[in-house]
């Protein structure tokens, strides 16, 4: 089967650490993959070509999506740079990730030609609105995520999956994938039934940082009701 046809219809777990995080080696996101691997997971999303290198050493020909974010004043920018995707591709990604936003400083199209044709490599292109969605379909992208619904300024802030915009996506006949704040099993369910080919799920599964504070958040000790 071809990549794509391995990641549909299921879980991909993203494995990424920030700097300053106890997590943050490329030895222990590799580590996570396998976890992710145990659990059943279909693919994995890695964040640079470090980590990249490192997972695919743990996890054989397990689909890795690559992406290499840069930080940019607000927020990071998802592989805005063509050179960062030939460092994904030499690591041993699979399949390449970029924002498909006007974040960016070359056109979609123009960036998925040249993954496409230089690095003979499917491309997944990570938007926040429908507009950016439907317009990197047409450009090429093999996949069109969900992933920075709520992180740009003209797309609406979230606490829930936007499953909405998984489903615009899905009847305009993208290959969807779900991916931003998909929590629990019903998250998961759900997106599958708005459309979605896969969904990608991270800090529910690999930042145990933040699954101990979403815990933490029920108890009478967090809210000073200790009676």
């Amino acid at each position: 089967m071809s990549v794509l046809e391995r990641l549909t219809g299921g879980l991909v777990v993203s494995c990424q650490a920030k700097q300053g995080h106890p997590l943050r080696s490329a030895e222990i996101i590799a580590r996570l993959a396998e976890c992710a691997v145990l659990g059943g997971a279909v693919g994995v999303r890695v964040n640079a070509p470090e980590d990249v290198r490192a997972v695919r050493a743990a996890v054989g020909d397990l689909p890795i999506i690559g992406l290499h974010k840069v930080r940019a004043a607000d927020r990071d920018i998802i592989t805005p740079r063509f050179e960062l995707a030939e460092g994904l591709a030499e690591a041993g990604a699979d399949v390449i990730a970029f924002e498909a936003t006007d974040r960016i400083d070359v056109a979609p199209g123009k960036f998925v030609a040249r993954v496409h044709e230089e690095l003979r490599l499917p491309v997944m292109a990570d938007v926040a609105t429908a507009a950016e969605g439907f317009a990197a379909w047409d450009a090429g992208a093999d996949l069109v995520g969900s992933t920075l619904s709520g992180y740009t300024s003209d797309s609406p802030t979230r606490e829930e999956p936007d499953l909405d915009l998984v489903a615009a996506l899905a009847a305009y006949g993208a290959r969807t994938v779900a991916e931003g704040r998909l929590v629990t099993p019903d998250h998961v369910r759900s997106a599958f039934a708005a459309g979605a080919c896969a969904v990608v799920v991270g800090t529910a599964v690999t930042d145990p940082a933040a699954i101990a504070r979403r815990l933490v958040a029920s108890t009478p000790a967090f809210s000073g009701d200790t009676r």
